[in-house]
This record gives structure tokens, C-alpha cells and sequence, in this order.
């Protein structure tokens, strides 16, 4: 046998929504009479709270170097797949050679991309950085598909305290001195 629940009886206020238009009416009275907040957009930009994600970009190391290693981690992590990776093998006399690897190709379609920041957490090369740029435009889909060069150019080059590539070097000019 079905419950059944008993509804209490409307009020005759209740029955002509009164105090719910006059609630409405009292915040619309409220906004008429407030100063406006528009902000004029491209002339006054809007202030980016902290830990704000944006944009993911490709940064280079203080010497110039490509911090990304093609581990391919951040394509594995990415849940909209708006990464794509290609490794590319490094020539032996290449100044970083003692680099593993190195992205041939390194796309990460913008129009997927969910500013999630996985791919930042989970870089270990901390090649992969969010800009806070939040203004990405463009007028076709190929435009918005961000390569290689487009994301070293706009991460730019970051600090390193790590010098992680200097002192693998070093380490293996050293041990093939002895």
C-alpha cells in the first residue's frame, strides 16, 4: 500500500503569492537603484583571483632548454583528450642528448580543454604551466588547436631551482671522465 503524505493547507497569502512578488519586486528596486558595475572589457581587464587556472602552455628552462620529456603523463591524465604528444628521439650530438627524449609534435586543442590544471599537477618536469591569460579567441577550429611553437611562445621561459639538466650532465661528464 502506497504512503501517503499529507500536504498542509496554503495560507490565503500563500494562495495569491503575495509575499513572493513583493520579495521579487523588493531585490529588482534594490539592483534599479544601485551603481552600475559594468567593466569596459578589452580597456579595463578583470582582476585574476589567486590560484586562478588558465591557459596551459609549454615553459622552457632559465637556459633555454625544453623542459618536457614526452612522458606523455599529461596526455594520460587529460580527461576531455585535448593533448596529443608525438615523442621524438633526441640526436646524440645534440647539446641534450642526456635528455631522454623530447615532443616531436605537442598539441593541445583549446576548444576541449577544461582548464582542470591535471596536466600541471601531474608534469614532472614541470614543463606544462598555466598562464593567467583567460581571453583565448580565434575564428576557426585549427586556429584554436595550439602546437609546439605557439605554447613555448606563450609559456615563455620560467626559473628553475631544480637545474635538474645541468646536473645530470655534469653527472655524466663526470662519470665518463673516470
Amino acid at each position: 500500500m502506497p504512503y501517503v503524505v499529507e500536504r498542509k493547507p496554503l495560507t490565503l497569502a500563500e494562495r495569491f503569492y503575495l509575499p513572493q512578488i513583493f520579495a521579487g519586486m523588493r531585490v529588482t528596486l534594490k539592483h534599479l537603484f544601485a551603481p552600475n558595475v559594468t567593466l569596459q572589457y578589452p580597456g579595463a581587464s578583470v582582476g585574476i583571483p589567486p590560484g586562478y587556472r588558465g591557459v596551459p602552455t609549454l615553459v622552457k628552462d632559465p637556459n633555454g632548454r625544453e623542459k618536457c620529456v614526452s612522458c606523455q603523463l599529461c596526455e594520460f591524465v587529460c580527461p576531455p583528450k585535448a593533448i596529443r604528444i608525438t615523442p621524438g628521439e633526441i640526436p646524440t650530438d645534440a647539446p641534450t642528448a642526456h635528455v631522454e627524449k623530447a615532443p616531436q609534435e605537442f598539441q593541445i586543442d583549446m576548444l576541449r580543454c577544461i582548464y582542470c590544471g591535471l596536466c600541471q599537477e601531474v608534469c614532472p618536469e614541470e614543463a606544462i604551466f598555466l598562464q593567467n591569460q583567460y581571453s583565448m579567441t580565434g575564428y576557426t577550429r585549427a586556429e584554436m588547436v595550439n602546437n609546439k611553437a605557439k605554447l613555448y611562445e606563450l609559456g615563455g621561459t620560467l626559473p628553475d631551482q631544480h637545474h635538474k639538466w645541468d646536473k645530470k650532465k655534469a653527472a655524466a661528464e663526470h662519470g665518463n671522465a673516470h
